[in-house]
């Protein structure tokens, strides 16, 4: 992700999961500001602040109180052409087929499935680094 100086929105709910995000970020020496929004309702408010940044990536969880992974999916896809081309990678405990099939058809770049392991999470953080940092992206 170090094509960008601009921001990467989290959307997570969980303390625990938000911290093994930054603390993997930190390990990968990824220099991307980390914004964090607790829920979709949060995350679309700081997307639609014109005084936000716009982020050049968003790491969604699916599960989440107030508004759902799923449902910012619908937001962001009804909104304005902007929002809509934001990359979103689902990173998220949901194995559920169902949550996969809605998520593509929503139109993530990715989903990945959070590991147990910290060291195996901090290889899936490496993935999605790697892949943001050769892709081409609109400005």
């Amino acid at each position: 992700m170090k094509i960008t100086s601009r921001p990467i929105l989290l959307v997570e709910d969980d303390d625990v999961d938000a911290m093994a995000v930054i603390r993997a970020f930190k390990s990968l020496h990824i220099t991307n500001r980390l914004e964090r929004a607790e829920n979709g309702e949060a995350a679309l408010a700081a997307l639609r602040d014109p005084r936000h940044e716009r982020p050049c990536l968003v790491l969604l969880d699916i599960n989440m109180p107030v508004m759902g992974g799923i449902e910012f999916l619908h937001a962001i896809k009804d909104d304005n052409r902007d929002l809509r081309c934001i990359p979103v990678v689902v990173l998220t405990t949901s194995n559920e087929q169902e949550d996969k099939m809605r998520s593509f058809d929503l139109g993530v770049a990715g989903y990945m499935k959070k590991p147990v392991d910290y060291q195996q999470f901090v290889e899936t953080v490496r993935t999605i680094d790697r892949y943001w940092t050769v892709s081409e992206m609109p400005e």
